[in-house]
């Protein structure tokens, strides 16, 4: 379920590493497109004048090579607006390529007339209750606050609120802002926050939530329910991206399987994203590919939810932050590829490249489609005709399959793991499995 719609599950935003939830305001970041991952072998960034890296020390030719990073050789999308750089950076420092797409634009908070009327209504008319939900609103509704002359009389009404803080962060935005807490969740959830609320008794009191970017009908109806008068802060809204180039081209890799997963930092990017798969009428495709091929992967349950609702399972880390998240991607991701044992050597194909034992081959697209078309039959002889169908844009000439087998044998820089079966087509060399010693017989008694 959206975020925005449910007031439940543990989705604080904030901290180098924390994504969850409500969590993409400050605008939407330009598009990066495809982030490589960093040259291993470039210049140590912290090298002396004119380059002098200190005295050179000969590698040994007879040490293991390095292993590779754990997701060198795959694609991840990213949808986030806020902070994709930061994730595009960790994911590129374990290997990955990024593709990266902002799915939001967010209405920044001084141009936003609803907030401020909020804001003059509270001012007018004292809460009761403020119910802070995320820390970079909490600071960013004070900020506008403060540009439009609003600052002093807004902190003078909600010192004399009772305040109440969904999680550590935002309790660290309250306190910095000279306010105290009444109470925090332990579960760091809008859930325990309207329990509590109820078991208290809400007839008569005004209750001020402040949104993050949704509304939250489920929360602000119960509190009505009760006898509240509920009023709603919206501290930012969520639009589509003002340039839907970059979302529509994450899209297609996702639907063509040119991604190996895509992660998702907040409901609201992933309710962008399947309606603008719906509207392009690919929203089958998108969900058949999350599904099936490409990992989605969220920062936390209530990010989950929207793909959840569509039957997608998601994968998400136990703490909802950054950090665990690319460290679920670094666990997911390998484990997904089987390893062969091909012509004596470990293969493990990855989304646009082979690991061959410890050296990770680059393949074309070309090459790769032929690959998986071997390895579906692993050992078997795949005709030609069946490896022309999956070249792509080969024609009719079988001949185009000898040419494509050719390139990916020097790609992968092994040629013995293909072999051609004469007159029938290619296999892959598959090694026999040994077969499991015989028990011995029972000693006679």
């Amino acid at each position: 379920m959206d975020e925005g719609q449910q007031p439940q599950g543990p989705h604080e935003p904030l901290g180098p590493h924390e994504l969850q939830g409500p969590q993409e305001p400050q605008g939407a970041q330009e598009t990066r497109g495809l982030h490589e991952p960093q040259d291993p072998h470039s210049p140590d960034e912290h090298q002396g004048p004119q380059g002098h890296q200190g005295p050179h020390k000969p590698q040994d030719p007879h040490a293991p090579a390095a292993p590779p990073a754990p997701l060198a050789g795959f694609t991840v999308g990213v949808t986030a607006a806020r902070r994709a750089d930061e994730l595009a950076a960790l994911l590129g420092r374990r290997g990955a390529a990024v593709l990266h797409a902002p799915a939001l634009r967010i209405v920044p908070l001084a141009d936003d007339s609803d907030l401020r009327a909020a804001t003059e209504d509270l001012v007018e008319r004292p809460p009761d209750t403020v119910v802070a939900t995320t820390a970079i609103g909490f600071r960013g509704w004070l900020g506008a606050a403060d540009g439009w002359g609003l600052g002093e009389p807004l902190l003078d009404r909600l010192r004399g609120a009772e305040m109440l803080a969904r999680g550590p962060k935002v309790k660290g935005a309250i306190r910095a802002a000279g306010l105290t807490e009444a109470w925090s969740p332990p579960g760091e959830s809008l859930a325990e926050v309207l329990d509590r609320l109820l078991a208290e008794g809400v007839e008569g009191r005004r209750i001020a939530v402040q949104l993050h970017g949704e509304p939250l009908p489920d929360l602000m109806a119960a509190l009505r329910a009760g006898g509240a008068e509920a009023v709603g802060v919206p501290v930012y809204r969520w639009l589509p991206p003002a340039d839907i180039g970059p979302l529509d081209r994450l899209l297609d890799a996702t639907v063509s399987r040119g991604l190996d997963a895509l992660t998702f930092t907040s409901a609201p990017a992933a309710v962008s994203l399947l309606e603008r798969a719906e509207r392009r009428g690919l929203l089958p495709e998108l969900l058949g590919a999350l599904r099936e091929d490409v990992l989605p992967v969220c920062v936390g349950p209530v990010t989950a939810g929207p793909l959840r609702a569509r039957g997608v399972d998601t994968v998400e880390p136990e703490r909802f932050r950054l950090g665990p998240l690319v460290q679920v991607l670094c666990a997911q991701l390998p484990a997904r590829k089987p390893v062969l044992s091909v012509a004596g050597r470990r293969v493990q194909i990855r989304g646009h490249a082979v690991l061959v034992d410890d050296d990770l081959r680059p393949v074309p697209p070309a090459g790769m489609s032929l690959l998986r078309a071997l390895a579906r039959r692993p050992g078997w002889v795949v005709a030609r005709s069946e490896l022309l169908r999956a070249l792509p844009g080969s024609g009719r000439d079988e001949h185009a399959v000898e040419s494509a087998v050719a390139r990916l044998r020097t790609a992968l820089g092994a040629p013995e793991l293909i072999r051609t079966v004469v007159k029938r087509g290619y296999r892959l060399a598959l090694d026999p499995t040994p077969e499991p010693a015989p028990e011995p017989a029972p000693a006679d008694g």
